[in-house]
C-alpha cells in the first residue's frame, strides 16, 4: 500500500508592512525547532518519500528574516543588553518569554523553570510592573537566553556545539553568549529552506503549497457559500472576491518557482476548505491534484446521484479520485482523519515506540483489506505545532515511524506526484461538498459576532480598494503594497482566534495584527484609516482558562446529578475551548468540574462517550497519580500511585470511588494524596484507552489551586 505523508507548515503574515517588524517570533522559532528538525529527520532515511506543504507567506517571511529585512519583536527585545532594558521592555519580556510548553520546553531547563515560578505561571497584568522589580539584570539576561535556547530543536543541538554548551552551563549567561545564540537562529533561518530544495532535487520530497496568505477560499469566493454546510448560520454582509482567489493561487505558484525552482503540482487548500466552484481555479493555476479531509468525501456522496444511497464502504477512501466541475477536472486524495489526528494529539502522550507501532499496525490492517497496488492512505497534519508536546521534539517517534515505513515489506512511502503519475484515478466524484476539514463546515471562521465583524471590516476595505481603483489612477507600487496587506488580512488565522472556539493569551495581539493589515491598506495609498480600525474586535480573554473552587462540595458518587447544588461552587474548565493552533476533531471532553471538602477531592467529567480509564496526575504538593479503570461488570476500580520522579510509580492507596452514567465522577481521600492546609496543588487529567492517551485537560500546563484551611467557606462566603 502507498503511504502519503503530508506535513503542513503554516504561519500567517505577522509583519507590519509599514515598519518591517514581525509582531510575533513564531516563524523564527519554528524554523530553529520544527522546520529544521523535520528535514533533518527525512535526511536520516534516504529511501523515505514524503510531501511537505509550506504556505507561501511563511516561505516569504523565512526569506525576509534570513536576509535581515525583518526582525521580530522578541528577537529585538532579546538583543537589548539586560542592563539597558526599559520598564516597558521588561514587562514585554515577562509577558512573552514564557510562551512555550511548560512541560517540554521550560521545565527541562531548571533555571528557566525557576524564572517562570518567579514571575508566576499566569501573567498578572495588574501587577506586572511591580513583578519586574523581582528580576535582576542577570535574571533578564538568563531569561533572554533561555527562551531562545529552549526553542532549538534536536537537529540544531546535534549541529551546533554552542547549544550543548549553553544548556550545560544552565545560567549566568553573558551578553556575548546571548548574541551568539541569536546569530545562530539567523543562520538556521537563512539556510533551512535550501535543505528542503536539496531534498526536492534528489527526489526525496515533494513540495506542495497552499493559497498565498492562507485564506479560506470558499469564503473568499463568496461568504454565502457557508450556508451549504451551515444553513442556519448568521452571516455578515456578503463578501465576494473571486479575483483575490485567483491572486492567492497565482502568487503561491510564483513563490514556489522562485524559492524551490518549480511550481507546485499539489495544493492543500487552506484548512482543507473546498467548494465545487474552485475546481476551475485550481486547474487554471496549474494544480494537478489537491488534498482535503475524508469528511468532505463522505459528505460529497450525499450530493452525487451516482453515489447517493449506495451504502459506500469506508475503504473507498484509500485511493485517488477525479473531481470535476465546470468543465475542469483535478485529482484528489482525502486524508484519513483518525490516524492523522492520532499523530497530532495522542502520539505525544504515549511512549514514542508504542505510538509509532500503533500507526504501523493500523497501516498493516488497512493494507490487508485494500489489496490493490493502487491503494493509498493520506496522513496529513500540522508539521510544526505537534512536536512541541513531545519531550524530545518528536525525534524518537518520527525515527521509529520512518524506520518502520522504510523497512516494511508491504508499505511504501510515496510522493503524491509519483503516485498520481503511476495510478491515474479510476473513480470520479461528480459533486463536491462545500466545507473544511474541521467538521466539514466553516464554523471556526464565520458566524460568530466577532468573526462576522472581522468579515464586515475586511469587506469594507475590499470595497474601498475597488472604488478607489475606479475613481483614480494610482501608482502601481502603491496599489501592490495595498493589495499585499489586504491579502494578509484575508488569511484564515485571524478568524481562527475570533469567536468562542479557540482562545489564547495572544487573542488581543492577533486582533491587533489583523486590524494593522487593514490599516496598512489605506496607509499604502496615502489615506487615513477609518477610526473604527483602532478599536479591538475581540473582547479580552479571561485571565485563566479555568475557575477555582469557592465552596466545599458534597456530591453523590452516582454519575448522575442527584441535586442541583451538588457541583455549585466547583472549579471548572471548559474542555471544548481549545488552546492550540491545531484543531482536534471528535473530542470526548466537554467540561471538567473539580473541588473538595475537608477530607476528599472530587472530580467530574462531562464526556461525549463512555471512558475506559481516567487518570488524574498531581505534580504538587506530591507526585501522585490516581487511576480509575472500568471493570468488565461496569463498576470502577480506583488506585492511587506515588512517585519521587514522575517516571516510576508504585501503588500507594486503593481508597477512592468512581462511577459513570450521565457523567464520570471520581472521589479520592485527601489522605491518599498527602495534602495539608494551604498546600499548592497542580494537576491535569487524561483519558486513556488500552493505555494510549486520548485527551488531556487542560491541553497544556496544569490546573492550580491551594488546598484550603479550615475557614475556607467562611472566607468564600458571598450573598
Amino acid at each position: 500500500m502507498n503511504v502519503v505523508l503530508l506535513w503542513h507548515m503554516h504561519q500567517p503574515d505577522y509583519v507590519d508592512r509599514q515598519n518591517g517588524k514581525a509582531r510575533t517570533p513564531w516563524v523564527r522559532l519554528h524554523a530553529v525547532h520544527s522546520y529544521l528538525d523535520m528535514i533533518e529527520m527525512v535526511e536520516r532515511f534516504p529511501t523515505l518519500k514524503v510531501a511537505f506543504n509550506f504556505t507561501p507567506v511563511l516561505v516569504e517571511q523565512l526569506v525576509e528574516i534570513g536576509a535581515g529585512e525583518v526582525i521580530d519583536d522578541c528577537e529585538a527585545w532579546s538583543r537589548i543588553q539586560s542592563e539597558n532594558l526599559t520598564q516597558g521592555e521588561k514587562e514585554k519580556i515577562l509577558e512573552h518569554f514564557f510562551r512555550a510548553n511548560f512541560d517540554t520546553l521550560i521545565r527541562p531547563l531548571p533555571r528557566f523553570w525557576e524564572l517562570l515560578n518567579q514571575r508566576g505561571r499566569i501573567v498578572d497584568f495588574q501587577n506586572l510592573a511591580e513583578v519586574t522589580n523581582l528580576f535582576s539584570a542577570q535574571d533578564y539576561r538568563d531569561l533572554q537566553t533561555l527562551y531562545n535556547l529552549a526553542w532549538c530543536g534536536f537537529a540544531a543541538y546535534q549541529t551546533y556545539p554552542l547549544l550543548q554548551e549553553l544548556r550545560a552551563q544552565g545560567r549566568d549567561f553573558t551578553e556575548d553568549q546571548k548574541s551568539q545564540l541569536l546569530d545562530l537562529h539567523r543562520e538556521i533561518v537563512r539556510t533551512v529552506l535550501s535543505r528542503y530544495r536539496a531534498a526536492i532535487e534528489r527526489g526525496q520530497i515533494e513540495m506542495t503549497t497552499s493559497p498565498y496568505c492562507h485564506p479560506i477560499l470558499p469564503l473568499l469566493l463568496d461568504t454565502n457559500l457557508a450556508r451549504r454546510s451551515m444553513p442556519h448560520v448568521n452571516l455578515p454582509p456578503q463578501f465576494s472576491a473571486p479575483e483575490d482567489v485567483r491572486s492567492h493561487l497565482a502568487l503561491a505558484q510564483e513563490m514556489m518557482r522562485e524559492v524551490f525552482g518549480a511550481p507546485a503540482r499539489g495544493l492543500w487548500p487552506s484548512e482543507g476548505s473546498v467548494a465545487p466552484e474552485l475546481i476551475p481555479f485550481f486547474r487554471d493555476a496549474g494544480f494537478d491534484y489537491f488534498f482535503t479531509d475524508e469528511a468532505i468525501l463522505f459528505r460529497s456522496f450525499e450530493l452525487d446521484p451516482h453515489w447517493r444511497g449506495r451504502g459506500v464502504d469506508h475503504m473507498v477512501l484509500f485511493q485517488g479520485w477525479r473531481v470535476s466541475w465546470g468543465g475542469a477536472t483535478v485529482s484528489a486524495l482525502f486524508r484519513e482523519r483518525p490516524l492523522s489526528d492520532f499523530v497530532g494529539f495522542q502520539a505525544s502522550q504515549n511512549p514514542p515506540d508504542q505510538a509509532a507501532n500503533f500507526l504501523l499496525h493500523h497501516f498493516e490492517n488497512i493494507c490487508q483489506v485494500a489489496t490493490s497496488e493502487e491503494a493509498a492512505i493520506l496522513i496529513a497534519l500540522d508539521g510544526e505545532n505537534a512536536w512541541e508536546a513531545f519531550p524530545d521534539g518528536g525525534e524518537r517517534f518520527l525515527s521509529s515511524l520512518y524506520q518502520g515505513l522504510t523497512t516494511h515489506s508491504r508499505l511504501r512511502t510515496v510522493r503524491p506526484g509519483d503516485y498520481f503519475d503511476a495510478y491515474r484515478p479510476k473513480v470520479e466524484l461528480g459533486a463536491l461538498h462545500t466545507g473544511s476539514w474541521i467538521n466539514a463546515d466553516f464554523d471556526i471562521w464565520i458566524g460568530d459576532s466577532e468573526e462576522n465583524r472581522a468579515w464586515e471590516w475586511l469587506g469594507r476595505t475590499r470595497q474601498f480598494l475597488r472604488r478607489i481603483g475606479e475613481d483614480r489612477i494610482l501608482p502601481a507600487e502603491k496599489v501592490a503594497a495595498a493589495m499585499r496587506s489586504l491579502y494578509a488580512a484575508e488569511g484564515s488565522d485571524w478568524f481562527w482566534w475570533y469567536g468562542p472556539d479557540f482562545s489564547t493569551d495572544s487573542d488581543l495581539l492577533f486582533d491587533e495584527i489583523f486590524r494593522t493589515h487593514l490599516r496598512n491598506v489605506y496607509l499604502a495609498l496615502g489615506f487615513s484609516p477609518p477610526p473604527y480600525l483602532d478599536f479591538p474586535i475581540c473582547a479580552p480573554a479571561a485571565p485563566t482558562p479555568y475557575t477555582i473552587p469557592r465552596l466545599y462540595l458534597h456530591p453523590q458518587l452516582t454519575g448522575r446529578l442527584e441535586n442541583f447544588f451538588d457541583w455549585v461552587g466547583a472549579g471548572t474548565l471548559d474542555a471544548l475551548v481549545q488552546q492550540t493552533a491545531m484543531f482536534q476533531a471528535n473530542r470526548l471532553g466537554q467540561k471538567l468540574y473539580f473541588g473538595f471538602d475537608e477530607e476528599h477531592f472530587y472530580l467530574r467529567l462531562d464526556l461525549a462517550g463512555a471512558p475506559e480509564e481516567v487518570e488524574v496526575e498531581f505534580l504538587s504538593p506530591h507526585i501522585r497519580r490516581v487511576i480509575a479503570s472500568v471493570l468488565p461488570n461496569g463498576s470502577w476500580k480506583v488506585r492511587t500511585e506515588h512517585s519521587d520522579d514522575a517516571v516510576l510509580f508504585s501503588v500507594a492507596d486503593e481508597r477512592g470511588a468512581a462511577a459513570w452514567e450521565d457523567f464520570f465522577v471520581l472521589m479520592v481521600p485527601v489522605g491518599a494524596l498527602g495534602w495539608q492546609e494551604k498546600d499548592p496543588v497542580s494537576f491535569f487529567v487524561r483519558l486513556l484507552r488500552e493505555r494510549l492517551a486520548l485527551e488531556r485537560y487542560p491541553e497544556r500546563g496544569t490546573i492550580d489551586f491551594c488546598f484550603p484551611s479550615k475557614d475556607f467557606e467562611a472566607r468564600q462566603w458571598f450573598v
